[in-house]
C-alpha cells in the first residue's frame, strides 16, 4: 500500500467514497486507475468557476460575460478529456450517449450560469469576509477533526443577520451531502471561532436555494467519528467492495472485478 494514502489529510469526498465502496477508493486512490471521463464533472467545475467570478466581481459581472466564462472553461476541460479518451461511448453519462451528454451539458450549463447571475443580483446576501479581509469564496481549510487532519474548500460562506454564518455548497447535480455541510460547520468554527448554525445548497437545476439545514446541534465528536472510522479502515488495509446500482456511475468500473456495470 502506498504510504501516502495512510498519512495524507482526509476530505469529505474521500470519506464518502470509502463509506460507499472502499474498493473503489482503493482502485482510484491507491492503484491509481485512470478514471473514465464524465461531462458532469467538467460541467460542475466550469459552473463553480463562473459563479465564483460573479461573486468576486461584487456581482457586477453580467450574464453574458459569466456565460462566456463558463463556455470557455467547459470547452477547454472537455477538449482536454477528449484528447485522453476520444471514444465518447466510454464516457460516463446518466442521460444518453456520452457525446450527446457533452453537448447537452454545454447548453444546460450556460442556462444555469445565466440564472445564477440573475439570482445572485436579486437575492444573494453578503458574502462573509474573513478576519484577514478575504471574501469567503472557495475558502480553504485544514483542521483536525476526530484526531484526523481534514482539508477542503467551502464554496461560499454568507453572513447572517444574527451575526452567525451560513455555509453554502453549489450543486449542478442532484446529490447533496449533509456531511459536507456538517464538516464545513466544524472546520470554520475551529479556524475562525465564528458560530455556524445553518447551511444550504444553491441548486443550479432549480435556480435557487435548498431548504435550510440546521447545524447548531452538530458536534465535533459526531463529525469526527466518521473521519476516524474511515482513517482507521484505510490504515489497516480494509477495502471491501460494495457492488450494486451505483456501479453504473463509478469511474473505475472498467478495472473492477466486482462491478455490476463493467464496460
Amino acid at each position: 500500500m502506498s504510504s501516502d494514502i495512510t498519512t495524507q489529510p482526509r476530505s469529505v469526498s474521500q470519506t464518502q467514497q470509502y463509506e460507499q465502496c472502499a474498493w473503489r477508493f482503493h482502485l482510484q486512490r491507491i492503484d491509481r486507475v485512470v478514471p473514465l471521463p464524465a461531462a458532469w464533472s467538467h460541467h460542475g467545475t466550469a459552473f463553480h468557476s463562473a459563479a465564483e467570478a460573479v461573486e468576486r466581481s461584487g456581482r457586477t459581472m453580467g450574464a453574458e460575460e459569466a456565460v462566456q466564462l463558463f463556455s470557455d472553461q467547459y470547452g477547454a476541460l472537455i477538449n482536454k478529456a477528449l484528447d485522453k479518451e476520444p471514444n465518447t461511448d466510454r464516457w460516463l453519462s446518466a442521460n444518453g450517449p456520452g457525446g450527446e451528454d457533452i453537448e447537452r451539458r454545454y447548453v444546460l450549463g450556460q442556462e444555469q450560469t445565466r440564472r445564477y447571475v440573475e439570482w445572485a443580483q436579486e437575492n444573494q446576501p453578503d458574502i462573509w469576509m474573513t478576519p484577514s479581509g478575504a471574501d469567503a469564496l472557495e475558502l480553504y481549510f485544514k483542521v483536525e477533526i476526530g484526531g484526523v487532519q481534514v482539508r477542503g474548500y467551502v464554496d461560499q460562506i454568507v453572513a447572517e443577520p444574527d451575526d452567525t454564518l451560513r455555509v453554502r455548497d453549489l450543486k449542478t447535480g442532484t446529490t447533496k451531502s449533509k456531511f459536507q455541510l456538517e464538516t464545513y460547520k466544524v472546520a470554520i468554527e475551529k479556524v475562525y471561532n465564528a458560530p455556524v448554525n445553518r447551511g444550504d445548497w444553491y441548486l443550479a437545476k432549480n435556480g435557487g436555494l435548498s431548504r435550510v439545514v440546521k447545524l447548531d446541534k452538530v458536534t465535533d465528536e459526531q463529525v469526527g467519528q466518521r473521519y476516524a472510522d474511515m482513517d482507521a479502515g484505510v490504515k489497516r488495509g480494509d477495502f471491501p467492495a460494495n457492488p450494486g446500482f451505483m456501479c453504473r456511475f463509478c469511474d473505475v468500473k472498467h478495472k473492477c472485478s466486482f462491478s455490476k456495470a463493467r464496460t
